[in-house]
């Protein structure tokens, strides 16, 4: 009977992941929100910059609009606005039957303004009186649903709330890649190299830690303006300074280790020796500081378009939609609590995803 062969710590690593039932509750969780902020804004019917005029501040409900209550009022704002008279409404199988009357001819392209509102659509001409000042018309009652509400200018809040979520997680992962890149790079370099090399190097990241950040964020706007691109600088440009610090630590013990030794007697360079050894015995650590990274940069995403300084319309992000939702919390508190519910679920997930992932590439974990 031959013994099962000894795991690799990756594949150990996976093992005990995929064994604890709140690291897949937080997979699961983190899946779905990624596959609704895919998927979902092709399947809500609304364009994310869609503005419906005539529904601002709409509260959640699973009921269709336009209720049957506000079609009346509706057809007399619009006969108002088109000069005429609304007389004989009846509404049945969503579609209104109507004669619009006027003390001189009706002009057909009044009936425009039907196609133009968001409860109606485009009114079909049925008859009309011999002096024109009649006209028969049938109009089709646009059904739709907003089922987490809208925002202060009538845009569909869910659509609005997955784009946010393509937005947030995408700044989140490139900014955790930038400061991988960077931060172990240079991490790696300081700590094998050591010594004055090691000391002038971190004397950078000191310097770089004593900014203020928002003051850097302020000049680059300054500087550059605002876009989604000076968000995405802004933060990498400050998260690798923890991850380098960390590689450094790794890279300090790893140095002096006998496979370290044993390449550097055999002539073998710097670079290689960072390349096929020292970055790859600290990728446990880095990972799982990694996987802790990503939900920081959302926060700080979040905070930095709360300050109006990130991501900017019509473009969203979950901290522009908790932005807006805040200045109206007193009328219109579901702005505020479907956004943030979806930012509060992420981050709960990747935190603890990240503890979990950090856990299991401990190698003293049983």
């Amino acid at each position: 009977m031959t013994a099962a062969p000894d795991l690799s710590l990756w594949a150990a690593a996976r093992r005990r992941l995929l064994a604890d039932p709140v690291a897949r509750l937080g997979l699961a969780v983190l899946g779905l929100i990624a596959l609704a902020c895919l998927v979902g804004p092709f399947l809500t019917g609304h364009p994310y910059e869609r503005i419906y005029y005539d529904y601002p501040r709409t509260p959640p409900s699973l009921q269709v609009y336009p209720r049957p209550e506000t079609v009346g009022p509706a057809l007399e704002r619009l006969a108002l606005r088109m000069r005429v008279r609304a007389e004989d409404v009846t509404v049945e199988d969503g579609t209104v039957r109507m004669v619009l009357a006027a003390d001189k001819p009706v002009d057909d392209r009044a009936l425009t303004f039907f196609a133009r509102s968001d409860l109606f659509g485009p009114a079909t001409l049925l008859g009309r009186s011999e002096d024109g000042r009649r006209l028969t018309v049938s109009v089709p009652v646009r059904e739709t649903r907003f089922l987490l509400g809208t925002d202060a200018l009538g845009r569909d809040l869910l659509t609005r709330i997955l784009v946010a979520g393509r937005v947030s997680l995408a700044l989140g992962l490139m900014a955790t890649g930038v400061a991988l890149l960077i931060g172990v790079a240079y991490g790696a370099a300081a700590g094998y190299l050591g010594g004055a090399v090691d000391a002038a190097m971190m004397r950078l990241v000191d310097i770089l830690y004593a900014l203020p950040f928002v003051f850097f964020v302020i000049l680059l706007v300054v500087v550059f303006g605002r876009s989604v691109a000076l968000v995405f600088l802004a933060v990498g440009a400050v998260e690798w300074l923890d991850m380098a610090r960390i590689v450094r630590g790794e890279a300090l013990a790893i140095r002096r280790q006998d496979y370290v030794r044993a390449a550097e007697a055999l002539g073998v360079g710097t670079g290689a020796i960072l390349r096929r050894h020292v970055v790859p015995n600290a990728l446990g650590p880095v990972a799982a500081y990694a996987a802790l990274l990503i939900p920081r940069v959302i926060l700080l995403e979040s905070f930095l378009s709360f300050l109006g300084l990130g991501v900017q319309e019509p473009m969203t992000s979950w901290g522009v939609l908790i932005a807006e939702g805040a200045r109206s919390i007193e009328t219109s508190p579901w702005m505020l609590v479907a956004p943030a519910l979806v930012l509060v679920a992420t981050l709960i997930a990747l935190n603890a995803l990240g503890d979990r992932l950090r856990d299991a590439l401990d190698p003293h974990t049983a």
